[in-house]
């Protein structure tokens, strides 16, 4: 069963954790491990199947298992996309993040914080260890790189929540290695930018049935590609992009709704996929299932859309909307996901998001919180709408245009049947602002409820910020969430 919103497991870095095995996309993978029981992390790296077992624990560290990993506050509840949602007095903490009061003290905070450094202190002891290992020297650099790649991924959503953070890069078993200083964000970003390289250098294009949902050199060029775009060299993320894309692996669904279903896990749209499986011992499955679900499901119906997310959607005179409304947004007099026709009641602002969760006949009630619905981190349709702001900011209106209408142009196509005229036409503007905030639209409905927003609106800078936050927001004072105080009591290196 899921840990709900009230078991907040704490796990110690100081033994692995590797018998907590990860999902897989597939009935039989490399999430379907034994379990091999607990090791300390001096005596565990004995062999090739040991050092396996301890990447996996990576993996899992990085899922969304239990109510830590709460990337979703920070990336579309914080943003004007999303409210807390849920009871008023359920996990009311949320609410002062989405208020921009949040202290030291906040408990959404400091889990999300103790989560992320569990995941690195797992990718840390993998790269410290493995070298040593008596293996394949191919599968061990494979194995590296992944590692250096998850433990990139998680210091990038901590320097854009949190922006100085301390960058730790070793086993945490020494006090040198615990009591670690703040780096500033572009020695975090040069961290980054490191591991990323060095784990494209090494991983493969693609994995067998066996392997499926491993990190990718697709992956590492997409992340490579976020991090220069976020950096604002744009050049550099074309680049990166390119590469990526002459992998000749990655395409839209030719479907947008397809994307969020089980039958399109793992699909040529996704770069990134962080994996669950269902009906697992030890527990592997996702608990957004249940936190974005009504309560008539057993549902906490967390992480609301708001009225001025479905108000960015285009929609015709007659009320025809971006069919990308439906398939993201439960709304009232729509079906819902079970069939069932949406009711405004079920949500304190009248609205459920669709994605992350599945219907009744895949996952029922009585095990609601143990969805096998895989999270997509990154996809190609992110990838054609970064290439698209990275082109326009360089002057190049022909080839953003290019990339961002092949996006309208998969949407318009997910009607059932012929798509209404004059609904998502192709953006023409060659006017460098213009095409900027057509961007910033795309991104914002073809994205939404998938925790990027946050992090956009922060990387736009603070007029865009601003305006879209409103006036309880600073720029200055709110971008980045306070340092938990639980950290700086305990590392004597921090001086905040």
């Amino acid at each position: 069963m899921c840990f709900n919103k009230y078991m907040l497991p704490k796990i110690t870095a100081a033994f692995l954790a590797i018998q907590l095995i990860i999902l897989a996309g597939c009935t039989k993978d490399f999430l379907d491990e034994k379990l091999k029981g607990e090791f300390s992390s001096e005596t565990f790296y004995q062999n090739d199947k040991q050092a396996l077992q301890a990447l996996t624990g990576v993996y899992q560290a990085i899922a969304f298992r239990n109510f830590n990993n709460a990337i979703w506050v920070f990336g579309d509840v914080a943003s004007d996309d999303a409210t807390k949602g849920g009871n008023p007095g359920d996990q009311a903490e949320i609410t002062y993040v989405d208020e921009f009061k949040a202290d030291r003290n906040n408990g959404i905070i400091n889990n999300y914080w103790t989560f992320a450094y569990e995941a690195i202190a797992r990718a840390n002891n993998v790269i410290a260890k493995v070298p040593e290992v008596k293996m394949d020297e191919n599968l061990k650099q494979r194995m590296l790189g992944e590692a250096k790649f998850l433990r990139a991924y998680m210091y990038f959503n901590l320097v854009n929540i949190f922006g100085k953070v301390p960058l730790k890069l070793l086993p945490q078993d020494s006090p040198e290695a615990i009591h670690v200083p703040l780096s500033d964000e572009i020695t975090i970003y040069n961290q980054i930018e490191k591991d990323l390289t060095e784990a494209a250098a090494v991983l493969p294009i693609s994995y067998s049935s066996q392997d499926k949902g491993r990190v990718t050199r697709g992956a590492a060029l997409g992340m490579l590609g976020k991090v220069a775009l976020y950096t604002q060299q744009w050049a550099k993320a074309i680049d990166y992009f390119h590469q990526l894309e002459a992998l000749g692996l990655y395409h839209l669904e030719d479907n947008y709704g397809k994307v969020f279903s089980l039958s399109g896990e793992n699909g040529p749209e996704s770069i990134f996929e962080i994996q669950h499986k269902a009906n697992q011992i030890p527990f592997m499955g996702s608990c957004l299932n249940q936190w974005f679900a009504p309560a008539i499901e057993g549902g906490y119906y967390f992480n609301t859309p708001t009225q001025s997310l479905v108000d960015e959607f285009e929609k015709l005179p007659d009320g025809t909307s971006d069919p990308r409304l439906d398939f993201t947004i439960g709304r009232e007099g729509k079906p819902w996901i079970n069939g069932q026709i949406f009711e405004a009641s079920w949500s304190p602002t009248g609205y459920l998001t669709k994605k992350h969760q599945q219907p009744l006949s895949e996952v029922p009630i009585s095990t609601k919180g143990d969805g096998d619905l895989n999270y997509i981190y990154l996809r190609y349709a992110d990838v054609l709408l970064m290439k698209a702001e990275a082109f326009n900011e360089l002057g190049q209106p022909d080839s953003s245009l290019s990339n961002l209408n092949k996006v309208r142009q998969r949407a318009r196509n997910s009607f059932n049947g012929l798509p209404p005229a004059g609904l998502l036409a192709d953006v023409t503007t060659t006017n460098k602002e213009e095409l900027r905030k057509a961007i910033m639209h795309e991104r914002r409905v073809e994205l939404a409820m998938e925790f990027h927003r946050y992090f956009d609106l922060m990387r736009w800078g603070k007029e865009v910020a601003e305006k879209a936050l409103g006036e309880g927001f600073s720029y200055e004072k709110n971008h980045y969430q306070p340092i938990p105080q639980n950290e700086i009591d305990a590392n004597n290196a921090i001086n905040p």
